[in-house]
């Protein structure tokens, strides 16, 4: 069942009336009619049933037939990754995140960044249709452009904090890593890596070094990697207690 997105949507909501644009693509891209079940999301957990009462391509509406609030998952993954030179590579980062799970993007400035801002509105919508399309019924959380060593003062309450770089210094494979919180935070550096001032301040701020391996990654690739093996090893090591 397709899904569509309104921030508005409480559990107590009655009645919903679709815009003109999903009016549209309700009757001409899904063939729906009256009768015809909807699943809504505020993008927050709820997850929203509803039926069409009401249909006309300018405006569809659906009232409630049930209304779900799913709990926020334990495990919280937080990813910290450098604004990407191309504006295209950085909006598909957000969309595979969005896509497998992340739960909150802060992108950051680091010494070898080339890229300063970031189109927030229409990363708003990527991430909205990546739920859609993913059938989440939550939407990550994307925080304001802010610079590593600042990112780094925040406060870090119950997460783990980890660095990927590519610098032939210590540091340990994701799978070599002996225990997982369920909150972490990880952190990618940009196209020409993190810095070695960057890294020893990160170190000293209790991050752990990490490696992804002897291939040098693209920027968003190293981050959906990264994301993806913290989730296998999470569930490697919850399945061996």
């Amino acid at each position: 069942m397709n899904i569509f997105f309104n921030k508005q949507l409480l559990e107590s909501t009655d009645e919903i009336i679709f815009s003109k644009d999903e009016a549209k693509h309700i009757i001409k891209v899904l063939r729906k009619n009256i009768g015809d079940e909807l699943m809504v999301t505020n993008g927050e957990g709820l997850q929203w049933n509803g039926l069409i009462s009401s249909i006309d391509i300018k405006c569809v509406k659906a009232s409630k037939l049930n209304a779900t609030l799913v709990s926020k998952p334990k495990e919280n993954i937080h990813i910290a990754i450098s604004l990407i030179k191309s504006t295209s590579r950085m909006e598909w980062f957000i969309e595979k995140a969005t896509e497998i799970g992340v739960n909150e993007i802060t992108p950051i400035t680091c010494f070898n960044s080339e890229r300063k801002s970031l189109n927030f509105k229409r990363c708003q919508k990527i991430m909205i249709s990546a739920m859609k399309q993913s059938k989440r019924l939550f939407i990550p959380k994307l925080n304001p452009i802010i610079p590593i060593k600042e990112f780094l003062e925040l406060e870090s309450k119950d997460n783990d904090i980890y660095i990927a770089h590519c610098h032939d210094l210590e540091k340990k494979l994701v799978n070599q890593l002996g225990s997982i919180n369920s909150k972490v935070k990880i952190m990618i550096g940009p196209e020409g890596d993190f810095s070695i001032d960057e890294i020893n301040f990160s170190v000293n701020k209790g991050a752990v070094p990490i490696s992804l391996g002897l291939n040098r990654l693209r920027t968003e690739t190293a981050g959906i990697l990264a994301v993806n093996n913290f989730i296998i090893q999470k569930h490697i090591l919850n399945s061996n207690y």
